[in-house]
This record gives structure tokens, sequence and C-alpha cells, in this order.
């Protein structure tokens, strides 16, 4: 299989200038931890497989993010991964190249995460605790609401389960195709100030 993605060209063309060399950066780093790393795209921003998903990367107006599935089960020696969600990005907000660990670093990290993958190591199952966790927002969804003013404060004043529904209802789609149009059609509701499942609302 093809180890580059063109899709993930285009995406950095298309970043913020800021941005650009941040992701050309990681990107060349993912390669020389694991030269059998394989592109791919995935929930519309750049991913890293080597069997199974090993991080991702994606941009956004004022900073980048960097991020590992399994970053909960390595060994983080140096400290520099967040408590944040493998969706949202353990480097923090990345806003220029200075703000990444060291290179050396940063592929022992990567090469620590395929190595979790060629061992077969599976995050464990989540189990239901019965207490509300915070909920955490894919990157994807919080790009579209940046990018859309009245639908970011209407999700901001929806209540717990308002907010979950839609983030559930994208989290379900079986391919990207659907994903990108539920997000469309849920940024459009919410721009007019709508609930996921407005239409059953009592008037």
């Amino acid at each position: 299989m093809k180890k580059s993605d063109e899709r993930i060209d285009v995406y950095i063309a298309k970043s913020a200038d800021f941005a650009k060399p941040i992701l050309t950066h990681l990107r060349a780093l993912v390669h020389a931890a694991c030269p059998e790393i394989e592109e791919t795209w995935k929930w519309s921003f750049p991913h890293f497989n080597y069997k199974g998903t090993v991080c991702s990367m994606a941009a956004f107006k004022q900073h980048c993010s960097f991020g590992f599935w399994k970053a909960s089960l390595m060994r983080d020696a140096r400290e520099i991964l967040t408590a944040g969600s493998e969706a949202m990005g353990q480097l923090g907000q990345i806003k220029s190249l200075a703000d990444l660990p060291a290179d050396a670093t940063l592929i022992a990290y990567i090469k620590e995460a395929v190595e979790l993958n060629e061992k077969g190591v599976k995050l464990p199952s989540r189990t239901n605790t019965g207490a509300k966790k915070e909920l955490q927002i894919p990157e994807y969804f919080v790009a579209a609401l940046e990018g859309n003013a009245k639908a970011s404060e209407t999700f901001e004043n929806f209540s717990y389960s308002n907010k979950k529904e839609y983030v559930e209802w994208l989290g379900e789609a079986k391919t990207e195709e659907t994903r990108a149009k539920r997000l469309a059609t849920a940024i459009e509701w919410m721009n007019e100030g709508k609930s996921r499942h407005w239409k059953y609302a009592k008037k």
C-alpha cells in the first residue's frame, strides 16, 4: 500500500501559513520513526497507521494538534503528554515549531506507539461508572464550530445532553462521507439555534 496520501498534501497546502511547517515537520518525524507507517484520511484530518492507528495531527485557525491513539498506555517518560483525550491531542496547542518537543524525544514516543500496535496491545474497554464524565469534543467538530460563531454560541449554551446528542450522532457515522454530511447539517441546525432532535421538540 502507498505510504503517503495526497489528501494530506492538499490539507497541508490549504492550512494557515503558521501551520504548514508544523504539519510538514510532524509528518516527516512520523515517517522517520516508522518507515512502514501509512498515511490515511479519517474524520476530516490526517492519521498515521501501522497495524492500527498510531497517531494523528490537525490544523486549526490559531494552533495545531498532535495526538497518540493509545496515549493512555504510553509511559510518557519525559512527561510531555497532557491529560487530554486521544481525539483532542496530547501535546497541547502547537503554534510554532518551538512548541514541539525535541525531535529525538518525539520520535521515541512515536516508536513506542508503533510498538504497542506491533504487540497487539488494546485500549481497555470503557466501563459505565454511572458518573457523568466531561464530554470530549472531537477535533473535526471543534474546527467546524470555530468556523461558525452562531453555531458555536448555540453549542456552548446547550445542556450536557444536547451537546452529547450531536457528538454521538457524528461519532456513529459509518463512513467519512456520512460524517461530513452530518457535520454540515449539525452546523446548519445549530446556526439556527436548533438541538439535534428539534423536529420532535414540543412546541
